[in-house]
């Protein structure tokens, strides 16, 4: 299982610049003090595609030779991944095909369309999502770009990391949401090999804790249902993405479904951004567990924006 390297990290950088924005660190005073720590919101919902996924994936469409290119790209997503691959194949000018669940919030799916991708439906379990890959594979080839088991992907969301370090290299913690564990894996990677010393910290809801679980067993857990709001954090780690994980994460912090919410709403209220659920976790987990971060610097990955204003929880 390959692993990036800070190389490859900082050549996913120099490969994506000219098509993904360089996202704002935003501050509150407010949330520093409702937290008990400085916290710096690394603003991945202002994105291209609304979501850091734009990075991971325009890294490996862009990393094509010519040839694997023509024969188009394949991937499973339950939308922002899928959404930045059809972006980052549109800008390229290749075919892309998204197997996409039925949970699919209508937002993301609307957005992989618009980009010009085809979408084949599939059920919402992950062995479900992969069997219909495989079937696509079969049928029409293509190269397949995992949401998250792979390297290339990996080393593009490890992209936001860097720029945060540049930003505020003096960080003592690094909080990101964790589903299968690419985002997670590629802040776990970069941050440790920018800044040794920094703690590297998950943060997952209740209702889809597997990654938790897993880290604290020490083993891969693949088959536990997920029952949550964060429609972007239902998938299960890789064997890849566990290896980085048990060797570089400190802990990964749980959330509630109400913490969520009420998260989303703070960031709303007193950042003024609209996140997602799957971004809103890593304050909720931050607010839930203080004493792990009273009085630290602590980097916030907020992953994603696609929320349906027609469906805010509230």
């Amino acid at each position: 299982m390959h692993h990036p390297d800070l190389d490859a990290i900082r050549t996913a950088a120099a490969r994506i610049a000219p098509h993904a924005h360089v996202t704002p660190v935003l501050r509150s005073g407010s949330l520093d003090r409702l937290a008990g720590c400085e916290l710096f919101f690394k603003s991945e919902h202002l994105q291209r595609i609304g979501a850091f996924k734009f990075r991971g994936a325009c890294n490996a469409v862009m990393s094509l030779d010519d040839a694997t290119a023509a024969r188009g790209v394949v991937t499973q997503s339950s939308g922002n991944h899928g959404a930045a691959i059809a972006l980052a194949c549109r800008i390229r000018g290749i075919p892309a095909t998204v197997v996409v669940p039925h949970s699919a919030a209508r937002i993301k799916l609307a957005a992989i369309r618009d980009f010009g991708a085809r979408v084949v439906p599939c059920e919402v379990a992950q062995a479900d999502r992969t069997r219909v890959t495989a079937r696509v594979l079969a049928e029409q080839g293509g190269e397949l770009i995992h949401p998250f088991d792979d390297a290339r992907v990996i080393a593009g969301q490890a992209t936001a990391t860097l720029e945060l370090l540049q930003h505020t290299p003096d960080l003592d913690v690094l909080v990101a949401p964790v589903s299968g564990g690419g985002l997670l894996s590629g802040t776990a990677l970069a941050g440790k090999a920018l800044r040794p010393q920094i703690e590297i910290v998950g943060a997952e809801p209740e209702g889809a804790r597997d990654a938790h679980d897993s880290l604290a067993q020490r083993r891969l857990i693949v088959d536990q249902p997920a029952d949550t709001i964060c429609d972007g954090l239902r998938a299960h780690l890789s064997e890849r993405t566990f290896d980085i994980i048990s060797r570089h994460v400190a802990a990964i912090e749980l959330a509630s479904e109400a913490q969520i919410v009420a998260a989303m709403r703070l960031l709303w209220e007193r950042l003024k951004q609209a996140v997602e659920p799957s971004a809103a976790v890593a304050l909720a987990a931050i607010l839930r567990a203080p004493e792990r971060f009273r009085g630290r610097r602590v980097g916030v990955i907020l992953s994603g924006g696609n929320v349906d204003l027609d469906r805010l929880p509230w």
